[in-house]
């Protein structure tokens, strides 16, 4: 627990939590960037290639394969921040929170107020009539055939909600991410680098008062911040001493 921080959330209004991969770390899921991370890890392709949109399109079956190694997650459960992040709304004190995480963990730990910039791997769909899939669909596929989970409809080729790159984020779901923002009394931004754009632009939206920065390295809005805490986000927000 930190006091100042404390203080703060006892005082705010209408906090918005903006978060990423660090979030999720000390739920056991692997973050991206880090020296561990996954764009460190070597595979045949650069990760950054397989999880562009070229790359579904030419090499479907490969994405699949990658895809369901890594970024598919099980066992995973809310920790201290998700589980703060839900009581801070049942209190009215969160407005909102804007995740590049795709796992689900924040509704998992009951925040109904989410925006997912990247998509979710829970969701998914087929590209050519739209019907929903759960993620076991796409799990099951892999073991049959060439592992491309094909729509039981229409066989087209069902395809996670995730924002891959090269794809643009869903525009309701930005939308609804910089009102939240513009109208935060209080920005906790935690877990992320910042370094992903655009969701990391969406900080400019904010007119605030108080700016919280959370993040065990240095992030370009340190310099910005009214309270810094070089520190896990799960150890901020949690109810330990």
């Amino acid at each position: 627990m930190v006091p100042a921080l404390e203080e703060i959330l006892q005082n705010c209004h209408a906090m918005v939590f903006f978060g990423g991969a660090g979030v999720s770390t000390e739920s056991g899921i692997p973050d991206f960037r880090s020296v561990d991370g996954l764009y460190h890890q070597k595979f045949r392709y650069p990760p950054e290639e397989m999880l562009s949109h070229t790359f579904f399109e030419r090499h479907t079956a490969e994405f699949y394969d990658f895809y369901r190694q890594k970024l598919i997650v099980h066992g995973a459960k809310p920790n201290a921040a998700h589980l703060r992040l839900a009581e801070l709304e049942r209190e009215g004190k969160c407005a909102a929170v804007v995740t590049q995480n795709i796992d689900g963990l924040h509704q998992a730990a009951g925040s109904k107020n989410v925006f997912e910039l990247h998509g979710s791997t829970l969701r998914n769909y087929c590209t050519r009539c739209g019907k929903f899939y759960p993620v076991s669909f796409i799990e099951e596929a892999g073991k049959t055939g060439d592992g491309i989970p094909r729509c039981t409809d229409c066989g087209g080729v069902v395809k996670p909600d995730v924002v891959l790159y090269e794809e643009g984020l869903d525009e309701a779901t930005l939308e609804g991410a910089v009102n939240a923002i513009r109208a935060a009394d209080v920005l906790i931004v935690g877990g992320t680098s910042l370094a992903v754009y655009p969701a990391a632009g969406l900080l400019r939206y904010f007119k605030g008062d108080t700016l919280v920065v959370i993040n065990k390295q240095p992030t370009p809005a340190d310099g910005m911040a009214n309270l810094l805490l070089h520190m896990p986000i799960g150890q901020a927000l949690g109810r330990g001493v």
